[in-house]
């Protein structure tokens, strides 16, 4: 039996308002990545907002709570989307007593830890072949990338941490329309000196990334929900299906329609 099981993983899109509560503790452990929109959760007693990129851990016995509203930018956009992950065993016992870690902390959203949710997550939906061992090998490379990813956290006054402002603001807001002069406000720059510090710190423009957060929205929508196209590329924030046709041809090398049927 493997140290630890994968009791359960996916990926939820909420366009309506929902509110779940355990005020007496969850029995396992749960994982759940915030990948858009906007929600609230329980951290020590007070409420906490989750944007996307933010990374929430609940360990067993500790309360939980999450509350997701109507989408504030558009009738009918998506409110929230999230990667979750419940699971238990001795090696997460383990890991938690290692060290002291945040419930709540912002990652990046492309990075390898939004990587590992959704090879998880694919591992759990596959219909044959399913390996309890490769799911708990990939939960526990999760938590290790966790830790990796509180240590190399940079000062918060410093021009990385600065970047990664305008980077995560970038994140929660694709699904809407990004001004320039409003990512840099969010990190208190110019528009040039933020239009030239996100380029050096990422080697793409700021509607280049955003752009790339909307098409990876865009894939998760194709694989893991039933809409039709041309709402998919309407509540991920591009302006018309032609220009995200356009754009997701040029990326992944195929149109739309090839990649859900690929995926699905």
């Amino acid at each position: 039996m493997p140290a630890c099981t994968v009791l359960s993983a996916g990926f939820s899109l909420h366009r309506k308002k929902f509110q779940y509560s355990v005020p007496e503790g969850l029995p396992y452990y749960l994982f759940r990545l915030q990948t858009e929109g906007t929600s609230s959760t329980l951290i020590g007693g007070s409420s906490a907002p989750m944007y996307a990129g933010d990374l929430l851990v609940i360990c067993p016995g500790e309360p939980y709570q999450l509350i997701i509203e109507h989408s504030q930018r558009k009738p009918g956009l998506t409110a929230s989307g999230d990667f979750f992950i419940f699971a238990e065993g001795p090696w997460l016992d383990a890991w938690r007593d290692r060290a002291s870690r945040p419930s709540l902390q912002s990652v990046p959203a492309d990075g390898a830890i939004a990587g590992l949710f959704r090879t998880l997550v694919q591992e759990q939906r596959r219909q044959s072949a399913y390996s309890a061992d490769i799911s708990a090998s990939y939960l526990q490379i999760l938590c290790m990338e966790i830790d990796r990813i509180s240590e190399e956290a940079p000062p918060a006054h410093s021009s990385e941490a600065a970047a990664r402002g305008m980077k995560q603001y970038i994140e929660e807001h694709a699904a809407g329309i990004v001004r320039l002069e409003e990512v840099a406000a969010h990190t208190g720059l110019s528009v040039s000196r933020a239009v030239r510090l996100f380029k050096e710190a990422y080697g793409l423009t700021i509607i280049q990334y955003a752009n790339e957060v909307r098409l990876e929205m865009a894939k998760e929508r194709m694989m893991y929900s039933p809409m039709p196209l041309e709402q998919v590329a309407e509540t991920c924030g591009f302006a018309n299906y032609t220009y995200f046709f356009r754009l997701f041809r040029r990326r992944y090398g195929v149109s739309p329609a090839r990649y859900r049927e690929s995926v699905r």
